[in-house]
């Protein structure tokens, strides 16, 4: 399908609390190289920067990044800072918090909830932003309850650092929890046609049902996660390309969004013509006999 003219607002919006988003956004890892995490080829910056001006012109307002998305010589934060400050009054820049790692790139221990400051301080100075719009607190496996990092961030929210909150890597019942401590506007879970999991599906229903935004991470890298797109796809998945003369990652990004109006797709990529294909994807309309096709092979 043509990719021209298909801009981000044809994936329809969302309300992030009181911030309304295209449905489709950007995933800021893949800015930094050829594989996250300091590891691998690191990004051309100025191609890192037409990505992220491109986006903004193909109407997209929802760009999801972090301190630790750094690469031996690029830092996500610090390229969005330099394309796009000052920021269009539209844009809607989220961020997360609960991983560490040192200038090595080396990752440290799970932050403890007197952390939390510091890292939320560290994306403000990077970003050049006196408040975020809105921080995930990403649960690490160190730590099974939510309660008292939450608190931390919504104590941060109070002081009017942070305008909303989200949680990420969780189940229905942090959720619950969270809930408890302060309003929870975004859930940030693992989630792709390829990568099977009852729990996320069931926390996907419950966000529908109290309209919180479900925002999948690696829906178009499936198995690759951190290394990058896939190229492992299910017949199904190629047959329903070829019909909508689509790419399969573009039927990867519109089966996500088929999932819920509540569900937000922020694919990344680190070339500008990828870009342009993941937002035009938000403009194709799978049919319920091709959802069902799609689905059937993920158990």
């Amino acid at each position: 399908m043509s990719s021209q003219t298909i801009t981000a607002d044809a994936a329809g919006t969302w309300t992030l609390g009181d911030l309304s988003v295209h449905r489709i956004g950007l995933g800021a890892m893949r800015l930094t190289g050829s594989a996250a995490f300091h590891h691998g080829t690191p990004s051309d910056r100025d191609r890192s920067i037409a990505v992220l001006r491109t986006a903004i012109d193909l109407g997209v307002n929802h760009i999801d990044t972090a301190a630790f998305y750094f690469s031996s010589l690029r830092s996500a934060n610090e390229l969005i800072n330099s394309a796009l400050a000052p920021y269009p009054d539209d844009l809607v820049i989220v961020t997360k918090v609960g991983p560490y790692r040192a200038c090595s790139g080396e990752w440290g221990t799970s932050a403890r909830p007197e952390d939390l400051r510091g890292h939320v301080e560290e994306n403000l100075r990077q970003l050049g932003r006196d408040h975020l719009d809105v921080v995930y607190l990403r649960r690490m496996a160190k730590y099974d309850s939510v309660a008292e990092h939450f608190g931390a961030l919504a104590e941060l929210r109070e002081a009017g650092l942070i305008r909303h909150l989200g949680i990420s890597n969780v189940e229905p019942r942090h959720l619950a929890e969270a809930q408890g401590v302060a309003p929870v506007v975004s859930v940030q879970n693992r989630y792709a046609i390829d990568h099977p999991d009852p729990v996320t599906d069931e926390l996907l229903r419950v966000c529908g049902e109290q309209g919180i935004a479900f925002v999948p991470f690696y829906a178009v890298a499936g198995e690759q996660g951190e290394r990058g797109a896939t190229a492992a796809h299910d017949e199904e998945v190629l047959a329903v390309a070829r019909a909508h003369g689509a790419s399969p990652q573009q039927i990867r990004i519109a089966w996500t969004l088929h999932q819920g109006t509540h569900v937000l797709a922020i694919p990344g990529t680190g070339d500008p013509d990828h870009l342009a294909e993941n937002v035009a994807a938000g403009a194709i309309r799978l049919t319920g006999e091709e959802l069902k096709r799609l689905s059937a092979s993920r158990y």
